[in-house]
């Protein structure tokens, strides 16, 4: 591997590790990236690639009128490597980003590798190193070891929360005759599987699930879920029709062999390119493999499903960044310190990707003595970023990609939620862009 000069340390090679060494070694910057797969898998991956997705193989819409769709727009302006290898390996998903996981991660790994300034190195780093500048990207699930000794720096400055995953289902596993094909409102066309459900069957499987067993937390855990990722059995018990407004909701998906809309419907969106794997949206759940394979199959069409990856439940770590962060997503306290990902508390894979973009630009920057680079807050990522390292420390939240958290503009002449978002989005766009004129020197481009 070819070298010029000091470079940056980070350990993790999630999404945001992989983005922000992306982002260096195109600037020059050698990277030396600690991933401790395979040789130590968390509770919720399972495959030895970089970059791997848990959760979702989404990364919601693509709308550039949404706050996500307008984060996705941002990053790719930037260059990011993992908005290039979703679009590589796009499945159907009606208007929003979904991939083939394997292919997707296949490919990141293969560009991260072969870069001639990347050092990929497969260790379990269980302190603080004292690389200099140090980004630590290790996600959701860091390890307790190292999660101890990040502790020492931070004080009483990390958290936790509680993230669930949906399971994967085999296609050929599915009753196809009493499924149905499309897009809520036909937006998307024919991209989801629906699973419809008349009052009696939908009542029965609520019942059912508020009946099956759930996986145990330990004593010393205490259950503090993200509101954005409860799990399926969470929901209902705020109520009987909680799903029905929820992940079920039947509005704009009439059964086209009745022209009715169903009491309820489970949707299923493609896994893979092949078609061959779908997952039940939003259906993270805690409970027991075999009462998922019990209760699930009561949804029509899921009689005879084959699970292929069943739900599951982890801790999220993350840290109190209003604490701990700068804008420029340095540790106050230790300003060669970088932190990227969900760690921060930025919540969704977006957000994780987004912050390892930055952390990259800006320990490139630090290696050349040059300035943090602080993003507009009227773009999505400067607010995100905003919103993290300046929002209320005695009550700090994981915070995904939304138009709530941008500075207000002014409404006169804008009319409805479309329209608002849509104001926004140009507004960022065009603050982005001229950001971009006055800094392209400093981001390699």
């Amino acid at each position: 591997m070819t070298k010029s000069g000091p470079g940056v340390t980070i350990i993790g090679g999630g999404l945001a590790g992989c983005e922000a060494a992306w982002q260096l070694a195109n600037q020059g910057v050698p990277v030396r990236l600690f991933e401790m797969k395979p040789l130590r898998f968390s509770p919720a991956h399972r495959s030895p690639l970089l970059a791997e997705l848990v959760c979702s193989n989404s990364l919601r819409s693509n709308d550039r009128g949404s706050a996500v769709g307008l984060l996705k727009e941002e990053m790719r302006i930037l260059g990011s490597i993992v908005m290039e290898a979703a679009r590589q390996h796009q499945t159907p998903a009606g208007k929003s980003l979904a991939v083939d996981r394997d292919k997707f991660s296949q490919t990141i790994t293969d560009k991260i590798t072969h870069h001639p300034l990347m050092e990929v190195i497969g260790e379990d780093i269980k302190f603080l190193l004292n690389d200099q500048p140090l980004i630590l990207a290790t996600g959701p699930l860091t390890t307790d070891e190292l999660a101890q000794d990040l502790g020492k720096i931070l004080g009483t400055g990390h958290l936790h929360f509680y993230d669930a995953i949906a399971p994967i289902v085999y296609r050929d596993s599915l009753n196809r005759d009493k499924i149905f094909r499309g897009s809520r409102y036909g937006h998307g066309g024919d991209d989801y599987l629906n699973c419809p459900m008349q009052r009696e069957e939908y009542e029965f499987f609520y019942d059912q699930l508020l009946l099956a067993d759930q996986v145990p937390l330990h004593a010393f855990e205490e259950p503090n879920y993200f509101e954005g990722c409860l799990p399926i059995e969470i929901m209902a018990q705020r109520g009987r029709d909680t799903l029905r407004f929820g992940p079920m909701k039947p509005v704009g998906l009439p059964d086209p062999r009745t022209g009715r809309l169903p009491y309820a419907v489970v949707q299923l969106r493609q896994e893979n390119q092949e078609g061959t794997l779908f997952n039940l949206v939003g259906f993270q759940t805690k409970l027991k493999w075999k009462e998922q394979e019990r209760v699930f199959r009561m949804i029509p069409g899921l009689e005879k499903a084959e699970l292929i990856r069943y739900g599951q439940m982890h801790r999220n770590t993350y840290i109190c960044s209003p604490r701990n962060l700068n804008p420029s997503l340095q540790f106050k306290n230790r300003p060669e310190i970088f932190f990227a990902g969900q760690i921060t508390g930025v919540e969704g894979y977006l957000g994780n990707i987004a912050t390892g973009l930055l952390a990259g630009w800006n320990a490139a920057r630090r290696i050349n003595s040059k300035p943090p680079i602080i993003l507009p807050e009227t773009t999505m990522l400067g607010a995100l970023i905003k919103y993290i390292t300046e929002a209320s420390i005695e009550d700090f939240q994981p915070m995904k990609a939304n138009f709530g958290i941008m500075p207000v503009m002014d409404q006169t002449g804008i009319r409805g939620k479309r329209e608002r978002a849509k104001a926004y989005s140009v507004r960022a766009q065009q603050d982005l862009s001229q950001f971009l004129e006055t800094t392209d020197e400093y981001l390699g481009r």
